[in-house]
């Protein structure tokens, strides 16, 4: 497992990490209101990407122990054609209402253009998954770091060469190829070239389906993955819909509401390196975990998982918090300082993604039970939680109460998720061991923020830092002894 994950982790991470780059480029770019309106539209494609997968990418690992993997596949990829051509032309319709209902009505073609990439990378998710289940994880990490430097690449292109060619007024075809109506839509035209690069780059995994339906096979798989779209749609409420409602409850001007839309999505973005784990891990552990399924001692395997799991969410916590004044500063907030209202969410939103993570590290459960309805009336709960406490608490307290509402809501569901897996599928998590992790790393950063206090020394407060993380490592390390032996003498073998 460690050895795919950190194929998948390292695209992954790699990947993300020059889209993260992209975040000071576009908010140095465009002011708070803008970055506002391209979160609000990732956010929408977030959702469709639900409806449009439906949850065939867990039906696919799931099948393939139970049919022939090509008929699984050819099944599920069949469906997926049909159904994105299908989503995309009804969707297509009412795209100038959808862009008037997001203020967006001067440039519906925003809506078009995300359609089209939610389409293409939808049809690339189960190619994607046969390369993870045949254990391919190199050519699946060399396309996912392409994707992203072409779309990288392609909007650094658009908006700081051509623009700034453009507006020296320079008489060649760079000046040429940028018109300052496009604006904010040269970020999605550079994510479809992207997309259209990825499944070019697939070819030979989407050319090998035979276009087929299995009518049996795809009501089993159907069957199994829709509650998978209820938690899916859910897990997208809790991670987006506090965008649309800060923009609608927002006590203030429709601009304020954009502004501070733009703000609070920046500072998400913070939580990064958490999030970049927690995909990289789900990743390499989905295949692992139900292959694993049938192994005498799984259940002891995926306590340790989740150990190593919670240690290294840990890590990125302090690396995030401890060094805040240094990742600020990929905001933008030179030219816009009204970035920096917004870090005060940081420390919520990192310690509620870290639950996020432990809750996904927890769904085997019912992945493996096919108790997947349970997890739906989880997530919608969650669901729930974050729309109610938006609601009430947004137009008092701004986008504070969109980080509390998602750390309650995924501090619910981490807790619910783990009583109801130990009913179903009793694993031994070491849950005293794992909090006191979590509860030390928040204290390590208390200290930090009391020395930060009374400190006038920009570089002092990063040595301290520094100190800290090495004591938590070293911590861990004594606690952990006996797993970092085995680990170390399993090295030497191999």
């Amino acid at each position: 497992m460690a050895s795919q994950t950190f194929w998948y982790g390292f695209s992954n991470i790699f990947a993300r990490f020059l889209n993260y780059l992209l975040t000071p480029l576009l908010t140095t770019i465009f002011a708070s209101a803008k970055y506002g309106d391209i979160s609000i539209l990732f956010a929408a494609a977030a959702f469709l990407n639900i409806v449009y997968t439906y949850g065939m990418e867990t039906s696919y690992f799931r099948f393939n122990n139970m049919y022939p993997e090509e008929q699984v596949y050819s099944t599920g990829l069949s469906s997926l054609l049909f159904t994105s051509i299908l989503f995309t032309i009804i969707l297509f319709f009412p795209v100038q209402s959808l862009a008037n209902y997001m203020e967006l009505g001067s440039h519906p073609e925003y809506i078009k253009w995300v359609l089209l990439i939610v389409a293409l990378d939808t049809l690339a998710v189960l190619p994607f998954s046969k390369l993870r289940f045949e254990g391919r994880p190199r050519k699946f990490a060399l396309i996912k770091v392409m994707n992203i430097l072409i779309n990288v690449g392609l909007t650094v292109f658009f908006l700081v060469w051509c623009k700034g060619q453009y507006e020296k007024q320079a008489n060649n075809i760079w000046s040429v190829l940028y018109n300052p109506a496009i604006d904010i839509g040269y970020v999605f035209i550079a994510t479809l070239a992207a997309s259209v690069f990825t499944l070019l780059m697939l070819w030979k995994e989407i050319f090998s389906f035979k276009f087929s339906w299995n009518p049996k096979l795809m009501k089993e798989m159907l069957i199994y993955s829709a509650p998978l779209i209820i938690v899916g749609f859910g897990g997208m409420v809790n991670e987006t819909i506090d965008r649309f409602m800060l923009t609608d409850l927002y006590p203030g001007t429709a601009e304020q509401a954009r502004s501070a839309n733009g703000i609070y999505s920046a500072n998400n973005k913070l939580a990064i390196i958490i999030v970049l784990f927690i995909t990289a891990f789900r990743m390499g552990a989905e295949p692992f975990f139900f292959k694993q399924a049938k192994e005498e001692g799984a259940a002891k395997t995926y306590a340790r998982v989740m150990k190593f799991f919670v240690i290294a969410c840990c890590l990125c916590f302090l690396a995030v918090m401890l060094f805040l004044d240094i990742w600020k500063y990929f905001m933008g907030v030179k030219k816009h300082p009204e970035y920096l209202t917004g870090l005060k969410v940081v420390p919520i939103l990192m310690l509620g993604k870290i639950f996020l993570g432990v809750y996904y590290n927890l769904s085997i459960w019912y992945k493996l039970t096919n108790k997947n309805m349970l997890a739906a009336y989880i997530t919608l709960i969650g669901a729930a939680i974050t729309i109610t406490l938006n609601y009430l608490f947004i137009p008092k307290f701004g986008f504070m109460a969109c980080a509390f509402a998602s750390f309650i809501c995924y501090s619910f569901m981490m807790v619910i998720s783990y009583t109801q897996g130990q009913k179903h599928f009793p694993i031994p998590y070491a849950w005293k061991k794992l909090l006191a992790y979590i509860v030390i790393s928040c204290l390590l950063y208390g200290v930090h923020q009391v020395f930060r206090y009374y400190s006038p020394s920009v570089m002092m407060n990063h040595v301290f830092g520094v100190v800290l993380m090495i004591a938590f490592m070293v911590f861990v390390a004594r606690v952990e002894k006996k797993e970092v032996n085995n680990i170390l003498l399993s090295l030497k073998r191999k």
